[in-house]
């Protein structure tokens, strides 16, 4: 007997230590699974971290400027005139037309990296391309500093399209810092465009940004660069495709520091004549600028189509002789004289007694 105690309790700690085993077990397959090594680092990595972006893929990107442009505008060069804190002529808030290259009030700062001096438009097959020339683009001393190109190609005087960008730092081409934008509602202009409507209703000019830096439905879609020719040029690319593959339309170029914000357009609806100022002291009234400052942007450039002049915002070029044919931008004819923003001198004179000034026609 006493060998079968020993046997006996030997077996009744088996069973209890299997019961215990068994207890263990159980509650170990109640508990909350724990995830994989390799899947918490994953979790653990934030949502913008490069780690878990898709590189984007660009098939398309935008070749030389064609040799042929499409149109040009010329813009006041105002660094002839900043020591006397004002612009060289071409500022009419009425007509969304800005020379505002200044800080505000005291205009005791100019900005030559902000002021227009020339624009010019090309297009191929695949491409619409704006370039911008500044007095001087290294004299960028203000973040963020923009470029833009807005296209109104339904040509009704509202921009439908902006193409925005910071200010390139390569001759190569990038989409960093490029931007496009669209007036889906239509409210661009208000009920006058490019001109200042009264008691102008609050709009949010280009709501819909769809493309940001190479994402959107096509990666490719718009570029920037620095002109190879000229570091005081900024060009600016965008796919005929994305913007509905126009025929015909208008095209102005923009600079500005912050203050060139897609939902600011148009800017002459936004403000009233007495709160935007004006760059020019023979406005006392409204000398000199307040709300809108450090801006500039161009006339606007027909392209594809031959414009009747009414169309809002359009550059003044060549004006055929009374007695001879028309003249169309690019055919060669000689013109008797030359209106607001195409070249003078070299022969041609100004239309009207507009003063030849850097062998531009200016705005009196």
């Amino acid at each position: 007997m006493k060998k079968e105690i020993p046997r006996l309790t030997t077996a009744i700690i088996t069973i209890f230590v299997a019961m215990l085993a068994c207890d263990v077990s159980g509650n170990a397959t109640e508990a909350p699974a724990q995830p994989p090594t390799e899947l918490v680092a994953i979790l653990d990595t934030p949502a913008n971290s490069s780690q878990t972006e898709i590189p984007i893929q660009h098939q398309v990107l935008p070749a030389a400027l064609p040799q042929s442009r499409s149109g040009q505008a010329g813009d006041q060069d105002s660094s002839v005139t900043a020591d006397q804190k004002k612009s060289n002529g071409g500022d009419r808030f009425t007509l969304e037309q800005f020379e505002r290259p200044f800080s505000t009030t005291v205009m005791d700062v100019y900005f030559p990296n902000l002021d227009i001096v020339n624009t010019y438009v090309f297009q191929d097959d695949t491409w619409v391309y704006g370039t911008v020339k500044v007095v001087d683009r290294s004299a960028a001393t203000v973040e963020p500093y923009r470029f833009a190109m807005q296209l109104d190609v339904q040509v009704d005087g509202r921009g439908d399209w902006l193409i925005l960008t910071l200010n390139p730092t390569s001759t190569d081409w990038t989409t960093d810092g490029v931007q496009i934008y669209f007036d889906a509602n239509g409210d661009v202009g208000n009920q006058t465009p490019m001109g200042s409507d009264k008691n102008a209703l609050d709009g949010d000019g280009f709501e819909q940004m769809l493309f940001d830096q190479g994402k959107g439905d096509d990666p490719d879609a718009a570029w920037v660069r620095i002109s190879p020719d000229d570091s005081n040029t900024v060009e600016i690319a965008v796919k005929r495709s994305v913007i509905g593959n126009p025929i015909a339309y208008l095209a102005n170029m923009w600079t500005g520091h912050g203050t060139l914000d897609p939902a600011m357009f148009d800017y002459s609806d936004h403000y009233t004549h007495e709160q935007a100022g004006a760059a020019d002291p023979g406005f006392p009234l409204f000398y000199p600028i307040k709300s809108i400052y450090e801006l500039d942007n161009s006339c606007r450039i027909a392209v594809g189509f031959q414009p009747t002049g009414s169309e809002p915002g359009l550059c003044l070029v060549s004006v055929a002789p009374a007695t001879g044919p028309e003249a169309v931008p690019g055919s060669g004819a000689g013109p008797s004289c030359v209106e607001y923003g195409g070249g003078c001198g070299g022969g041609g004179g100004c239309c009207n007694d507009v003063p030849c000034t850097g062998g531009l026609c200016r705005y009196p």
